[in-house]
């Protein structure tokens, strides 16, 4: 686990040194998860950063920040053999956990639209891991179902009673 996480670290801290970023990468938060795997927070310290290289970082609706994410998950979870995978999230200056709380706010407000109406409630423009992150909010709803439609980039999720 700890050459897993700590892999993840490095691979970020030389993805940062190539782009010319001067950051620190932090763990945070390790959850094992038995045979599922690992997850962990790799905090990008921005302690040295200007403004515009956080938002660099980040990008435009954090496109930049989950395409760094998402190649830490494809790269660092290749030939792992008998070992477990390792989740990595990719957090800076809060903006993971800005971002959780919106969701939540989103996945709320629809819930309560369909509960209200009966018609389904349509969730545009979020990231494949976004729309995850709300099922994953409504999935112990009794009442609601989710399901994404569509083809990327215009693939939406779809949130509707049971």
């Amino acid at each position: 686990m700890d050459e897993q996480v700590q892999r993840g670290q490095q691979w970020l801290e030389t993805l940062l040194k190539l782009m010319n970023i001067p950051a620190d990468v932090q763990l945070g938060r390790i959850e094992e998860n038995g045979e599922q795997g690992i997850s962990c927070w790799l905090t990008i310290d921005e302690a040295n950063l200007e403004q515009n290289q956080i938002n660099a970082l980040i990008g435009k609706k954090g496109d930049t920040i989950d395409a760094i994410q998402y190649l830490a998950n494809s790269l660092l979870n290749i030939d792992l053999g008998d070992n477990p995978p390792c989740f990595y999230t990719v957090e800076l200056n809060g903006y993971r956990i800005r971002r959780q709380a919106e969701l939540v706010a989103i996945a709320q407000t629809a819930a309560a639209k369909v509960r209200e109406t009966g018609s389904p409630e349509e969730i545009k423009y979020l990231s494949s891991v976004e729309r995850r992150q709300i099922h994953s909010i409504l999935q112990s709803s009794e009442d609601l179902t989710t399901e994404s439609q569509g083809n990327e980039p215009e693939r939406r999720l779809i949130v509707k009673l049971r």
